[in-house]
């Protein structure tokens, strides 16, 4: 199972890309948690290494090397791309995710 977190600002924004990100999972049958988290309580779920790979909405990009300083190196931090995460297409972003996790 994989643990693909998603960090925007107030962890709003991202419940319905969350939501078809979940939906291509299930089209494809790869397990799969998919949550999306505010940016504060994502540094905590980070801290834990309770997720595989973490993906930063563009609204939060700013913060993308203090989320990887607090990963270490152990777990793969990414940008979702401006025009999928607008598009809100769970099958880029879920796709980007696995790409991720293979490297």
């Amino acid at each position: 199972m994989q643990n693909i977190l998603l960090v925007c600002a107030a962890g709003m924004s991202t419940s319905m890309l969350v939501k078809r990100m979940r939906e291509h999972a299930e089209a494809v049958n790869i397990p799969a948690n998919i949550n999306a988290l505010a940016i504060s309580e994502a540094k905590e779920q980070i801290k834990k290494n309770a997720v595989d790979v973490v993906l930063l909405g563009p609204q939060v990009r700013f913060q993308k090397s203090e989320i990887e300083a607090i990963a270490q190196g152990k777990i793969p931090v990414a940008v979702i791309d401006m025009k999928n995460y607008g598009q809100m297409d769970g099958q880029a972003v879920f796709e980007q995710a696995r790409q991720l996790l293979n490297q």
